[in-house]
């Protein structure tokens, strides 16, 4: 009987014989190399530093193993259960893992080149793994740790990235598409510009915090992020306090004073529409602003002579008080320049003098003035308000 035909027979016998025998002779290094141990119960085993290359572990039950600094050169872990094992500093270069289960295993070794697809990472530790060109296509990886490992190469399509911690991660020319994120910091991910997005993915925006130096235009881009959700990203980021988000209706000779709304609504994270930034040349312009009342949470009415005597300014209001008709409250948010409105006695003005709590801008060209009536904006506009 060879010396791997002994190691075979007490491994058969059980993980409890073959424990027993690692505690006896803890200087042992198994040697099983390219042996069948496909569908084998081995939960609980010290396979510890064994040589398990090429090893046939197909469907074989590893939850709880101890597979630190394990040899597993090629071996084929395909649909095997490896959930809370310790992996790590094992050689799992070129290891066949699809659709194995991995939740909760210690992996912080050498990936590179292994084969994932499918697999169930929930939670897994890959900290500092090497995964470079490693595949984890439609894998799990939800609530993963990856904090600074190297995934250089690696194909992450339809992979699950939602809640995995990539601090420092290297996504250096990493393959992306139909992938999964949510909840995720990519502040201090490397290689953020050097991603190969092969088609869009999916991006959760307001719970994915990225850098702000240009890089996240790319990544965003190449994840299929609208140009108009880019745009509102980081001022919706900029603060803690949430605030419903403004469509600006007011007349060009009131530009002045929308500017300066636009502005100041930005610099405190309130997202807004403004008709001289956001509209894009060729865009067709009722169709454009219809498309954008409905989309963001208020309308803020610039209320003047000249916006009263606005064809364009009563069409956007009757847009709005048809989002209140479908249940939205309190679309319509006022703010008048003079006098005019409040001397409305016929049609759309005289509706919002009597229906409607006006705010009072007429004073806005001085300063204190101006802060105080906005400061009551801002208030009213937090959400929940």
């Amino acid at each position: 009987m060879t010396i791997q035909e002994q190691y075979l027979y007490v491994l058969k016998q059980g993980v409890e014989h073959w424990n027993e025998m690692r505690l006896q002779f803890p200087a042992l290094m198994p040697e099983l190399s390219g042996a069948d141990l496909s569908e084998m119960n081995l939960s609980g085993a010290n396979l510890s530093e064994t040589d398990l290359t090429f090893t046939n572990l197909w469907k074989a039950d590893l939850s709880g193993a101890n597979l630190y600094r394990a040899y597993l050169w090629r071996a084929d872990l395909g649909e095997a259960n490896l959930s809370k094992a310790n992996l790590n500093r094992a050689d799992l270069r070129d290891v066949n893992l699809n659709k194995a289960v991995l939740k909760d295993a210690k992996l912080s070794t050498d990936l590179s080149r292994a084969v994932l697809r499918e697999a169930n990472l929930g939670r897994a530790n890959l900290s500092r793994a090497a995964l470079t060109d490693a595949v984890f296509s439609r894998a799990d990886l939800s609530d993963a740790n990856l904090n600074n490992a190297i995934l250089r190469n690696a194909f992450l399509l339809k992979a699950n990235l939602s809640g995995a911690n990539l601090s420092g991660a290297d996504f250096s020319e990493v393959a992306l598409a139909g992938t999964i994120f949510a909840d995720n910091d990519l502040r201090t991910i490397k290689g953020l510009v050097e991603i190969h997005h092969l088609g869009p993915s999916y991006v959760t925006l307001y719970t994915v915090k990225l850098p702000q130096d240009g890089s996240e235009l790319h990544f965003l881009r190449g994840t299929g992020v609208s140009d108009e959700q880019i745009y509102m990203y980081p001022t919706a980021m900029m603060s803690h306090i949430q605030y419903h988000s403004c469509f600006i209706s007011y007349a060009h000779q009131d530009e002045m004073l929308a500017r300066r709304l636009h502005a100041d609504l930005q610099d405190k994270g309130v997202r807004c529409w403004f008709a001289p930034h956001d509209m894009r040349i060729g865009d067709k312009i009722r169709p454009r602003i219809d498309e954008s009342i409905r989309l963001y949470d208020k309308l803020l009415l610039v209320l003047s002579e000249h916006s009263v005597a606005s064809q364009w300014i009563e069409h956007e209001v009757e847009t709005a008080l048809g989002k209140e008709l479908e249940g939205k409250p309190n679309v319509l948010f006022p703010i008048r320049l003079d006098e005019t409105v409040m001397q409305s006695r016929t049609g759309w003005a005289s509706h919002i003098r009597l229906t409607r709590h006006i705010g009072d801008f007429t004073h806005w060209k001085n300063h204190d003035d101006y802060q105080q009536a906005f400061e009551r904006l801002l208030r009213d506009l937090k959400a929940g308000a």
